[in-house]
């Protein structure tokens, strides 16, 4: 075996993966508990991907609507959800939603309040009653800054220059995890009790995503299932209707729903309002999944743009209006392109936006199966079936990140043995070594690119059989491409390296992806099949994948009575959209 003596290694009790709101939220009730932990990152941690949520978080705290109650929000969520959403997952975050705002008030988040003190909370899309709290359109950017001003104050360990390659286990139960700094290439071994996954989703594998470069790749994905755990419903993945198309460097980029709740309108390359074929109720109100699938059918029928988009207008609104309800939208069309939106239309088109399967978890405490190993966020799954209730995303980081650190802790404190192996360790070394000695002709990047092209073109926001296998038959050769790559670290760091890592979780979750939507032949949700166009009651089910060609199918408990005599569809009129 080759030695390793720059290597370091470092004990701690629990081992957070993630700098977002999930993992920190985790690491501060373990740090609260008095456990000893160490939270690792592969970008700042001010610069999380949580910064990006906009729009706010949800709590039946009963500010604005005193009729609001936790079984109303569960009943909306699994609404929202077509079903697929899991009841006793559902009930958990609802039911301890208002704790979480609890928690950010007494770490000083800056929520928007009434004049009286009370929180102010909006409404979204398919709500009830108001119950989204919300700081301005920088409600994530409010919540990360409080999380690591809290994490500072807690004294928490946090590397954000370090790359994960691997969870280390052994019969099924983790012993840590090994991985590499992006700056220098140093190598690190982590020894730990237990290990939790908040390492996000995986829209990054699709051509336009509000996900920015170098994030939510499908880590998550590959680091479950080589430890042993599974995914959960890979196939359900969220695309939002407006995302920019250029520059290339920032395609996906999104425009905030805020710019249709505050009246814009959607119309086509011949200035058609094209909602009106669609859902002329509800307009451009209409949910998330269905704007989406409008925009992509006038584009595919080819009433779209030149560019492939569709043109999103909110020229008419008063300017002042734009200033100040629309501000980060006006700012950051302004410095990717120049455009004046007080005067122009912007061009849009769906973009893949948000992972609602993840990790295959337990309710109770998100744990795995594999001993030690829980997964909570957008790496887990469980909460937002077939389409995302907005602003559940962010409550969910509060309610499970203090659930699974009370859970690690107590599993951390219970262990009365920790059996490490050699072997699993030498394997994640090895890999390592043989991506850096790859000396091949093939781009990583380039890769990177054709495989995002196949899962835009073969499962995008409408899919089909032919098409998917069709997507399969071009991931089998891009694996076979795979080991002909080249890794060529310089002196800058050792991206290279993470784009070659990156790479490989894409593979794994776009085959988990294609194989799990060839198997839900229905359309339900964010999951439209142009060859199954109809709803099918038998496959309200989870569909669970641990490895190629392996896909079960998990039933749904019953919706609790409770819940289930306040489900109803909701109207949208003067409500923000998702």
């Amino acid at each position: 075996m080759l030695d390793y003596p720059d290597e370091r290694r470092i004990t701690t009790s629990v081992l957070v993966i993630g700098t977002g709101g999930a993992g920190l939220r985790a690491a501060i009730e373990l740090a609260e508990r008095g456990v000893d932990v160490l939270v690792l990152g592969k970008r700042p941690k001010a610069d999380a991907h949580t910064t990006l949520a906009a729009g706010g978080i949800n709590a039946a705290l009963s500010t604005m609507d005193l009729e609001d109650s936790w079984q109303q929000h569960a009943a909306d969520t699994i609404t929202e959800s077509y079903l697929l959403a899991r009841p006793d997952t559902v009930r958990i975050v609802t039911e301890n939603a208002a704790r979480g705002i609890d928690d950010l008030e007494r770490w000083g988040m800056p929520f928007a309040r009434e004049a009286d003190g009370r929180i102010s909370q909006r409404f979204f899309g398919a709500h009830t009653y108001r119950r989204t709290a919300f700081a301005g359109d920088y409600t994530g950017l409010e919540i990360q800054r409080t999380l690591v001003n809290r994490a500072a104050q807690l004294g928490i360990r946090i590397i954000d220059t370090c790359y994960v390659t691997r969870i280390l286990v052994r019969d099924n139960a983790v012993f840590g995890a090994y991985g590499f700094d992006l700056d220098n290439g140093g190598r690190y071994t982590f020894r730990a009790d237990a290990v939790i996954l908040a390492t996000g989703g995986h829209t990054r594998i699709w051509r336009r995503t509000s996900s920015r470069r170098d994030e939510n790749t499908g880590d998550s994905f590959r680091l479950a299932v080589q430890a042993g755990g599974r995914i959960r419903d890979p196939e359900l993945v969220q695309f939002h209707p407006s995302g920019l198309i250029e520059p290339e460097n920032a395609a996906g980029t999104l425009v905030s729903e805020a710019a249709r709740g505050e009246g814009g309108i959607l119309r086509n390359a011949d200035g058609e309002r094209f909602m009106t074929r669609y859902d002329p109720e509800r307009m451009e109100l209409s949910t998330r999944d269905r704007v989406a699938l409008a925009a992509y059918t006038e584009i595919k029928e080819g009433r779209g743009t030149p560019n492939g988009g569709v043109w999103l207008d909110i020229s008419h609104l008063p300017r002042e209006t734009i200033m100040r309800r629309l501000p980060r939208v006006y700012q950051t069309m302004l410095e990717l392109q120049m455009l004046d939106i007080t005067r122009s239309p912007i061009e849009i088109a769906p973009t893949a936006h948000y992972s609602m399967g993840g990790v295959w978890v337990r309710a109770h405490d998100h744990g795995t199966g594999v001993d030690g190993l829980y997964a909570i966020g957008e790496a887990s799954s469980g909460l937002h079936g077939a389409n995302r209730l907005g602003g559940n995303s962010l409550i969910e980081l509060f309610v499970y990140g203090r659930i699974v650190g009370e859970a690690a802790a107590q599993y951390s404190e219970t262990l009365l043995t920790h059996r490490r192996s050699e072997g699993a360790l030498a394997d994640a070394r090895r890999e390592v070594d043989e991506l850096l000695a790859a000396d091949g002709r093939e781009n990583v990047r380039a890769l990177q690119r054709t495989l995002r092209n196949t899962m835009t073109e073969h499962a995008g926001v409408v899919r089909s059989d032919t098409g998917l296998r069709a997507g399969l038959s071009e991931l089998d050769e891009l694996e076979q491409r795979i080991t002909g790559v080249g890794v060529h670290p310089d002196p800058a760091g050792f991206q290279d390296l993470a784009h070659a890592f990156d790479l490989k979780s894409s593979v794994l979750a776009a085959r988990a992806t294609l194989e799990a939507a060839v198997e839900r032949r229905e359309t339900r949700g964010c999951h439209n099949r142009s060859d199954y166009p109809d709803l099918d009651p038998e496959l309200r089910v989870n569909l669970v994948w641990s490895g190629p060609g392996k896909i079960e199918r998990e039933a749904i408990p019953e919706v609790p009575a409770e819940i289930a005599r306040l489900m109803r569809d909701v109207s949208t009129v003067g409500k923000l959209v998702e």
